[in-house]
């Protein structure tokens, strides 16, 4: 995990740009380089490194003696850099996963070198000698990337839009900062000027397309049969594979656990696999939560199931209304299910990243989009539109999940990995029948459950324990922190100003007090930026006011099982 930051043509001084890289500082604490392009005076690259792979020559943007023409800066893990070694005889220069983009490109050109990583991935390579800018970004936009275009082609680009907010440009009017699309590559033609211009903006991978990178996966093909056995002990393979890959590190690896479902699966999958590989260390897990709160009880039932080092962070509502502003800086967007549950994500991060030496937090981000895991899936009219917004929801997670995941880690200088939106194993689950995916029995994702009914990895209570909302489950049954943010905001927010919100927000304008609050904070840093997201995350097929699983009629409580 690291920050990067580039500019192509800026007609301003480069040290009074620079000072917007430093926005993005908390991505990489390790270490920092802002450097010039050779014979391009206004287009630059700036640089923070969080160390995980090669300390020695890990430091960006990358250049090698083989193609001193080619500049790559990027941010995330390829996991797949030895295979591709092999297969293609690349000589690598480095221990850097990333130098295997370098190698690609010069092979095979751009479209195959994004459609040939396995991981998450979000780069800036220039290639001086055909004078072109290429951008892209990884199938689920794990990594985040962003990035403003002027008329006059002056280009930035970021791994958070923080950092290209405040940048000096020639225009009258504030030119548009965007998130770069995930599964896409852009192309851009470098001027003399430096100034660039788009040729062509390329979706090289969709979830259910299988990935081009399979053909040289080291795993065995898997059996074909679609009877039920064929497909459980795939998934199980699938999903052990998707952790086995993301244990490379030369960093402490620790792992989020809620106690739920999902985090419990990888916890216990990293248990297992560490000890196979014989790692040196226990592995931290880390839960949080208020006194009593239903997660804290369950991780502490997991984490002595599975024989982890385990950490508690307890907070209390105070602590959590506190860090709202700061946790709506980071997130950089208003969605009112994503502020709620960052909170206690943001807050346990700050715990790691403060008292513990783990620095790669692995999570259970992904299943509930992919394994169809909220509530809301049993009240799908049919096995074909839950698949469908299955799909949908993978498709969005750049906006909400996995922006959550990545900027609360990343605030603390933490890299995320998450298994579950393995190309893969995701590609596997959406090629099932659709009514193979449904909640069956009335439990969300029984498929997935069922896979690993006879693997012993969890306790019973835990592997069939229904759904959580992630922001509900941290707080006590007694009173949710949906609760506790409803009292909150209602003494902030008067009754006459939510009256008047679509008039003063016009775009998404907020139906509740809670959804104003955190409009107005937004706001406040990123004011006219409200268009970063396109909706509210909401739940389909019934009639909700508010995206919090405790308000639908579905849920069941600790108290009811």
């Amino acid at each position: 995990m690291c920050g990067i930051w580039a500019l192509f043509g800026s007609d301003e001084c480069l040290s009074v740009q620079c000072l917007s890289a430093m926005k993005i500082a908390h991505r990489g604490p390790d270490a920092f380089r802002f450097e010039n392009v050779n014979g391009f005076t206004n287009c630059c690259f700036g640089f923070h490194r969080l160390a995980i792979v090669d300390q020695l020559y890990g430091m960006q943007p990358i250049r090698v003696k083989k193609f001193p023409y080619l500049w790559l800066c990027y941010n995330g893990e390829i996991y797949n850099f030895r295979q591709l070694q092999k297969q293609f005889g690349f000589e690598y220069q480095t221990l850097v996963d990333g130098e295997v983009i370098l190698h690609l490109y010069n092979r095979g050109g751009i479209e195959q070198t994004a459609s040939m990583l396995d991981g998450v991935f979000a780069f800036i390579l220039l290639d001086t000698a055909n004078r072109k800018v290429f951008l892209g970004r990884d199938t689920y936009g794990v990594r985040p990337l962003f990035k403003v275009l002027t008329e006059d082609g002056f280009l930035g680009v970021c791994s958070e839009a923080k950092g290209l907010i405040n940048l000096k440009h020639s225009m009258s009017s504030c030119p548009k900062v965007e998130p770069f699309l995930p599964g896409h590559y852009e192309v851009l033609d470098l001027k003399p000027s430096g100034k660039v211009a788009s040729v062509e903006l390329v979706k090289f991978h969709s979830c259910k397309d299988e990935p081009l990178h399979a053909a040289y996966d080291t795993m065995e093909h898997l059996p074909a049969g679609l009877d039920l056995e064929t497909v459980k002990s795939n998934i199980r393979l699938l999903f052990e594979n998707a952790v086995r890959k993301r244990l490379m590190s030369h960093r402490r690896i620790g792992c989020l656990l809620s106690g739920g479902l999902d985090s419990s699966l990888v916890a216990a999958m990293l248990v297992k696999l560490m000890k196979e590989s014989s790692v040196s260390y226990p592995l931290q897990t880390f839960a949080i939560g208020m006194e009593d709160s239903p997660d804290l009880l369950a991780a502490r039932k997991v984490a002595a199931y599975i024989g982890s080092e385990h950490h508690e962070v307890i907070f209390n509502s105070e602590e959590g209304i506190q860090a709202l502003e700061e946790v709506i800086f980071s997130l950089e967007t208003y969605d009112i299910t994503t502020v709620r549950a960052s909170v206690g994500m943001y807050l346990v991060s700050k715990h790691i990243s403060k008292k513990t030496d783990s620095v790669v937090i692995f999570s259970g981000e992904g299943s509930d989009e992919l394994t169809q895991g909220y509530i809301y899936f049993h009240k799908a009219p049919s096995p074909e539109e839950a698949m469908e917004d299955s799909e949908r929801l993978l498709r969005e997670l750049y906006m909400f999940d996995v922006l959550r995941a990545d900027r609360t880690t990343a605030a603390h200088g933490l890299e995320l990995r998450v298994p579950f939106l393995d190309h893969r194993f995701t590609y596997y689950y959406l090629s099932l029948p659709a009514k193979l995916r449904i909640p069956k029995n009335g439990i969300e994702k029984h498929l997935l459950r069922e896979s690993f009914q006879d693997s012993n990895l969890l306790p019973k209570e835990i592997l069939w324990r229904p759904k959580e909302a992630f922001s509900d489950g941290i707080t006590s049954l007694k009173k949710s922190w949906f609760s506790i943010l409803q009292e909150y905001v209602d003494l902030q927010v008067d009754d006459l100003l939510l009256e008047k919100a679509a008039e003063k927000f016009p775009f998404n304008p907020p139906k509740t007090k809670e959804g104003y609050y955190y409009r107005q904070i937004f706001e406040k840093h990123y004011p006219g930026r409200a268009d970063w997201l396109s909706h509210y995350w909401m739940p389909r097929w019934i009639e909700a006011t508010d995206p919090s699983a405790r308000t639908l009629k579905h849920y069941k409580s600790a108290t009811k099982e």
